[in-house]
């Protein structure tokens, strides 16, 4: 009876584990152009950048796209209007673990240099 009771107790422990994982920190950008805009060059920088776009919803400002190497890399996109521009939320996973915001920084930069936006 007590094996079962820890071969019970070590399987629920394990599905615990496996239920718990670290929230995405995303990293924000607000630029001067339209939503819509914003978001067609983002995915397109996706494209660009060797990513796989899984997922792309216009309407929903969402996108989701994995590296198309090894290791598999995983970016996950938001844009909504933010008064007269756009708001771009960023995340990344590398497997299944998140990737620190600040990893993402040279993203941005280069959707800014696509957008023409620059400083």
């Amino acid at each position: 009876m007590k094996i079962r009771h820890w071969l019970l107790m070590g399987l629920l422990g394990g599905l615990a584990g496996c239920a718990t994982t670290t929230p995405l920190e995303p990293r924000e950008l607000v630029y001067a152009t339209s939503s819509e805009e914003t978001f067609r060059e983002a995915v397109e920088l996706m494209v660009e950048q060797g990513y796989v776009v899984r997922h792309a919803d216009l309407s929903l400002g969402r996108a989701e796209a994995s590296l198309a190497r090894w290791p598999e890399y995983r970016l996950q996109l938001q844009v909504s209007e933010e008064g007269s521009g756009s708001r771009v939320r960023v995340s990344a996973l590398k497997g299944s673990q998140p990737l620190p915001p600040y990893l993402l920084d040279p993203w941005l930069v280069a959707l800014q240099h696509k957008l023409g936006v620059a400083p």
